[in-house]
């Protein structure tokens, strides 16, 4: 309840409410109706297109956020898992014949199924050679999905039908924008409540000192398999969602750098917290989206400068964004979005 130095809670379930108060309530029905007003106010196809694009990422990193944020694990081929659900609903619709409704989360389970896979080396390494174990995942994958022949499109890739249930087919942005949020608000609201679990607290006792979780009576195997299968669920349905909207899939367009600048930006956002996917993947698509606009105006304005200076200019500038974070603010933006919070609670004693 409000009171003239904060908020205060009365009770442990008031404490542990995600929305607290009537202000939060009443930005939440704002948020929920801008959304749904959002593609008739923006005609832009291009704006549409990076929004959507930016929700497709925060599903990702949300699911690589289970991985490396909840329990400590190092993964470099979560694009290669995205690949896999791509892949998967595709192959279901096409060669199959199955519905969207279907494919869409047998292309999610499939690729938890592969992560849960290559994430038994966790069971017995960690750290770096974890790293090099989800390294070989990502070249395996990549390697297989350019050669497996008709079954994966063999160096062409393959034709992406449109996402639709039934007669209701997805075919502009605006429709695949109401999709795309519908989906970023569920899996948001199961990676919240998986964080706040028996499950969630069991993962981060794993992360902060397995040894000790494992005397307390935590089984650490099973849940670095979960955290691998839940992480890898999301990325194969962020996966199979970039499918049906580019509606053309290659192997290439799941790299292992994206792979690495997936861990790079959670680290910006913040790992190990439910917002911090969030301001990592706004960050990392407007980055991107941002320097292809700054590039001429930068080859203009040192015309003496060779172009291949500026070819390169987006990973010169994503490479200073991870390091400056690392080095000022390791525990990201989110970090600095609690210290808000927390003013806001106790003003006007917030010091």
């Amino acid at each position: 309840m409000w009171r003239p130095s904060g908020i205060f809670n009365k009770s442990y379930m008031e404490d542990r409410a995600v929305i607290r108060t009537r202000a939060q309530w009443t930005a939440l029905v704002i948020f929920l109706s801008a959304i749904i007003f959002l593609p008739f106010f923006f005609g832009n196809q291009y704006i549409l297109s990076v929004i959507i694009l930016t929700i497709i990422t925060i599903i990702s990193l949300q699911g690589l956020n289970f991985i490396l944020g909840f329990t400590g694990q190092i993964s470099v081929g979560h694009s290669a898992f995205m690949a896999i659900g791509a892949y998967t609903t595709t192959i279901l619709m096409t060669r199959l014949h199955f519905p969207f409704i279907l494919s869409f989360p047998c292309a999610g389970l499939c690729a938890a199924l592969v992560g849960l896979f290559f994430g038994l080396p966790s069971l017995r390494i960690k750290g770096f050679y974890l790293a090099l174990a989800t390294l070989a995942a990502q070249y395996l994958i990549h390697w297989y999905l350019l050669h497996g022949g008709n079954f994966t499109g063999h160096l062409f890739g393959l034709s992406v039908p449109r996402a639709g249930i039934g007669s209701f087919i997805l075919e502009t942005d605006r429709s695949y924008f109401l999709f795309a949020m519908l989906m970023l608000l569920l899996m948001s609201y199961f990676a919240k409540n998986i964080e706040r679990s028996k499950i969630g607290r069991a993962f981060i006792a794993v992360r902060d000192n397995d040894l000790a979780a494992e005397i307390m009576g935590i089984n650490i195997f099973k849940y670095k398999l979960s955290a691998f299968f839940i992480g890898s669920f999301y990325a194969g349905i962020a996966g199979a969602m970039w499918a049906h909207y580019l509606l053309r899939i290659h192997p290439d367009y799941f790299s292992l750098m994206d792979s690495i600048w997936y861990l790079g930006f959670l680290v910006v956002g913040g790992i190990g917290s439910a917002m911090g996917p969030i301001f990592g993947a706004i960050i990392y698509i407007g980055l991107k989206e941002l320097v292809p606009l700054i590039t001429p105006f930068l080859g203009g304005l040192f015309p003496g400068i060779s172009t291949n200076i500026f070819s390169g200019l987006a990973l010169i500038i994503y490479s200073l964004v991870v390091m400056i974070f690392l080095l000022f603010e390791p525990r990201g933006i989110n970090r600095q979005f609690g210290l808000f919070k927390a003013y806001y609670r106790l003003w006007p004693f917030a010091y």
